[in-house]
């Protein structure tokens, strides 16, 4: 059995898919956790094809019944539960006149209110281990973004969540800290030009035009620096926000 576990929730497909083989490379057991259960099963099942050691799990992280209920099968089947990647996102963008309730609530009920739950049911087991590393995903969109109210709002409160459970799970060994990705090429990112009029591929060339790398973010890029802020070598490192956008903000 692998020495740690990792957690990783929206870990079926993107960033998430990215940093669950990562981690499993770096040796963890990986819960591979996503809102739709045969994905996460498929994505898990493409690790151990290379060896690694992982489950799927299906949750909704916006439910507390079925994150408790995740975080403990995962205890149960892989034996420890010692980092946790807060990943699970969705978009629900509009401008502010546009945009309904219904698409201010999902958004921040899977980022901000699924990070919380997710940080509060793994918590318990790093407390009582003594250690563990939190990694929440944020976003340069905290730092407020035409058209996601929402979403700016949701990516900005995982910064004060990341500082403020840093503080509060230091003293027991528990760091937390968060990444802010800029523009990655994801599925994600790819609906996002459908919905400008355009094709993923020109969305992605104009926005490398404007990025000081000339280039746009892939999931592995991200996965490697959470991969960094889950191991001993970040062991003195917490309640930082790292942005990870080749040196473009927005």
């Amino acid at each position: 059995m692998p020495a740690r576990t990792a957690f990783v929730t929206g870990a079926a497909r993107g960033i998430g898919a990215a940093t669950a083989a990562r981690l499993a490379e770096d040796g963890c057991a990986v819960a591979v956790v996503d809102l739709d259960p045969d994905a996460a099963v498929l994505a898990a099942g493409k690790i151990n094809a290379a060896g690694g050691t992982a489950i799927g799990i299906g949750c909704d992280v916006s439910d507390e019944t079925q994150v408790d209920d995740a975080v403990a099968r995962t205890v149960a089947d892989l034996g420890s539960l010692d980092v946790l990647v807060n990943n699970a996102g969705v978009l629900r963008d509009n401008l502010l006149f546009k945009m309904s309730v219904d698409d201010w609530d999902t958004v921040l009920a899977v980022h901000l209110r699924g990070a919380f739950l997710c940080s509060r049911a793994a918590q318990k087991h790093m407390v009582h281990n003594r250690s563990g590393a939190i990694v929440n995903t944020s976003s340069v969109s905290a730092l407020g973004n035409r058209g996601q109210a929402n979403y700016a709002a949701a990516k900005a409160g995982i910064q004060g969540l990341t500082r403020t459970l840093a503080m509060e799970l230091g003293p027991f060994g528990i760091r937390v800290n968060a990444v802010a990705p800029g523009f990655i090429a994801t599925e994600m990112t790819a609906a996002t030009a459908e919905r400008m009029g355009l094709s993923a591929e020109d969305l992605q060339a104009k926005t490398a035009e404007i990025t000081p790398l000339r280039r746009v973010g892939t999931p592995a890029d991200i996965a490697n620096v959470v991969a960094f802020l889950a191991s001993d070598d970040a062991g003195f490192v917490t309640g930082q926000t790292l942005y990870v956008d080749g040196g473009r903000r927005l």
